[in-house]
């Protein structure tokens, strides 16, 4: 007789003789031991007759289909056929007479049994011939697979339930398994893909070489991810390709080695990424409009600023050190006389106070335009902060506490020191006017290592070592909106005539000119912090000389004045010459080379306006320098950036007194040039 192994494979016991064509040949002598083998089979085995009759079955049989073995013997094999296929299955046993090979379990056949109270069940059914003395007996083993077609419906439950398409594919390349997102996807019934080659998915371009891909993930089966950083597609039965990400897992089943592919269009998220990129690219270009819109302005604004300078200075120098001559005799004539001259002196003061308001106006102006020449040195921000902080706590007042956080060791930076005193004043007096009921002003410094990362983010910004500069206070705090504006000149939350708009500009001009990036952040209540980032230099910060309250400013030496502007030469003059020194003028360059040339003493200064007609004092400095090798020079200027300056900074080796000057700076920047070594 035949039998079925665990696998399906058939065995020809030793009680029996197997003919070539597969057929059994049973020995009489043997059929009691065949019998006992027959019981002991896992499978229901049911033997039939050439006629259709039925002329044995095994216990197993008896519990499978729920008839005993003498109600079965001799009935037809029909009664166990499900209604359905009753009338065709003689033909198919008619078939299977003319060539009664060995048929296996799981040959790809949906087949089904019925029980004697009329239910049905799915079977495997492997059939074989047997020779024997009453002629050719077909033994037919029959399974029942309703627990492993129940098990296979959840499975295939659970891969319909699958958010991403998948597909099994065995390792010649033939699809055993698709889910349903697989069929919407790539447009082909289960029916239509299975035993297809997978390579009908693949796009044409990449099929050819698909075989070896394939091929070498079965030798070498490891789970492949989706997202591996690999571009790849897919092909539907339309012939339309998409994107595509697909991850790969193995497993081991009775037909050999399976491989799963989840496939996931990414169609959708590459578009949506594509248009994130847009948006993003759109929103970097629009800050950079912004940005140049901005700089333009502040371009334009500095121009403006720069032209009016020039002038406006030799006004407030005019101004300023002609009411400081009215100012002294009146003082001395309300010490001596009182009455009306105490209130022309403090109608004087009022005239002094207003012309240093213009001055620091027009200083402002320029900074935020980032036309003031700046005179950078290394420097230790907590050395300037030191420097300044009692004048912080006047300005402050009582009703505001100053906190000072100085690093431990900080790196040296390269800026010029009254400017960033400047910004101090300019955040602190904000400060305090968001304080109005009083808080604390924190001011602290660290040393930082900006990354690329950061620097990307922050227009300007380079990476590498810098020197953060925080200003806090625990004031009103901004909103989103006024924070986004808060460094654009002449905006001001601030009531008519409180503010000019320029307190923050001015912080962002002059910080962005020595290299550096500042940014506020702030919430309404809780206050606002100030970032100043400052990039550090390797030199070592020098410590600048103090000037002594007594030190002697009068001398006795020869000055050649240059300036165009006859007010401004005449009170420059009488300044010197009041404090002892011997000076003579010119009103322009020529007139200064041929005073130069023709006057017979030493000559031990030359002081020169910058911005003049026809010859500019640089210029009028070398014809000078020509005829007199040693003599000194000191520049003056309201405006010199477009001739001193290289991108802002004073170019080595010069000096320049800022108009408008006090009599006290003019003589304080005149004995140092005098008493310094000539510098060539």
């Amino acid at each position: 007789m035949m039998m079925k192994s665990g696998v399906g494979a058939t065995i020809c016991p030793s009680v029996a003789r197997c003919s070539p064509r597969g057929v059994v040949h049973l020995d009489e002598s043997t059929s009691s031991l065949a019998r006992g083998l027959l019981d002991a089979a896992p499978d229901a085995i049911v033997g039939v007759r050439a006629n259709g009759r039925i002329a044995l079955v095994n216990a197993q049989a008896e519990r499978l289909f729920g008839y005993t073995r003498e109600e079965l013997h001799g009935e037809p094999v029909e009664i166990l056929i499900p209604e359905s296929g009753r009338h065709l299955h003689p033909h198919h046993r008619s078939s299977y007479l003319s060539d009664p090979q060995p048929r296996p379990m799981g040959a790809g056949m949906e087949l089904a049994g019925r029980r004697r109270d009329g239910s049905e069940f799915p079977a495997e059914i492997s059939l074989s011939a047997i020779e024997s003395g009453d002629g050719l007996l077909i033994t037919a083993a029959v399974r029942d697979v309703t627990e492993r077609k129940r098990t296979e419906a959840k499975f295939r439950g659970l891969l319909d339930s699958a958010p991403d398409a998948i597909v099994a594919v065995l390792s010649d390349g033939r699809i055993a398994l698709v889910n349903t997102q697989a069929e919407r996807l790539f447009g082909y019934s289960r029916d239509e893909l299975h035993g297809q080659s997978v390579e009908i998915l693949v796009p044409e371009a990449g099929r050819s070489h698909h075989p070896q891909h394939r091929e070498r993930y079965f030798h070498d089966p490891r789970p492949r991810p989706m997202g591996a950083q690999m571009q790849l597609a897919a092909r539907r039965r339309d012939g339309s390709e998409f994107p595509a990400e697909i991850s790969l897992s193995a497993l081991e089943t009775e037909d050999g080695l399976l491989v799963s592919a989840a496939i996931r269009d990414v169609t959708d998220r590459l578009e949506a990424q594509a248009e994130r990129e847009r948006l993003r690219a759109q929103a970097e270009r629009k800050r950079i409009e912004a940005q140049l819109h901005q700089s333009q302005r502040l371009e334009s604004l500095g121009q403006l600023a720069g032209g009016v300078a020039h002038d406006f200075n030799n006004l407030l120098g005019v101004i300023i050190n002609y009411t400081a001559f009215v100012g002294e005799v009146v003082a001395t004539a309300a010490e001596r006389d009182g009455g009306q001259w105490e209130a022309a002196h403090r109608d004087i003061e009022q005239v002094q106070r207003a012309a240093e308001r213009a001055t620091q106006l027009t200083h402002q102006l320029l900074a935020f335009g980032r036309r003031e020449v700046v005179q950078p040195r290394v420097l230790n921000l907590n050395d300037v902060v030191h420097d300044i902080e009692e004048m912080l706590r006047r300005t402050l007042g009582e009703h505001v506490e100053l906190i000072t956080l100085p690093a431990a060791d900080p790196w040296p930076v390269f800026a010029d020191a009254g400017q960033l005193e400047q910004v101090l004043v300019n955040l602190a007096v904000n400060a305090r006017d968001a304080m109005p009921g009083g808080g604390k002003l924190t001011i602290d410094t660290s040393n930082i290592l900006v990354h690329e990362d950061i620097a990307g983010d922050r227009p300007g910004l380079k990476a590498g070592r810098h020197v953060n500069l925080r200003i806090s206070d625990s004031g009103s705090g901004m909103a989103p909106e006024t924070v986004s504006r808060a460094f654009e000149p002449f905006f001001t939350t601030k009531r008519k005539g409180e503010g000019s708009g320029l307190g923050l500009a001015t912080v962002y001009g002059i910080i962005t000119q020595a290299g550096g990036h500042a940014e506020i952040f702030s919430d309404v209540g809780l206050g606002t912090t100030v970032s100043i980032l400052l990039p550090a230099v390797d030199s070592v910060a020098a410590t600048p000389e103090p000037i002594s309250d007594g030190a002697i400013l009068t001398g006795g030496e020869t000055i050649l004045v240059v300036e165009d502007e006859r007010a401004m030469r005449e009170v420059t003059r009488r300044l010197l010459a009041r404090n002892g020194y011997q000076v003579i003028t010119a009103a322009d360059g020529h007139r200064a080379v041929e005073l130069a040339v023709s006057h017979p003493a030493e000559i031990h200064l030359l002081l020169t306006d910058v911005v003049m007609p026809q010859v500019l004092g640089r210029t009028v400095a070398t014809l000078v320098r020509r005829h007199r090798p040693g003599i000194r020079v000191l520049f003056m200027s309201g405006y010199a950036y477009p001739v001193l300056a290289h991108n802002g900074t004073l170019d080595p080796g010069l000096t320049l007194l800022g108009k408008p000057f006090s009599e006290q700076m003019l003589l304080a920047k005149v004995r140092d040039v005098l008493d310094n070594p000539i510098e060539h």
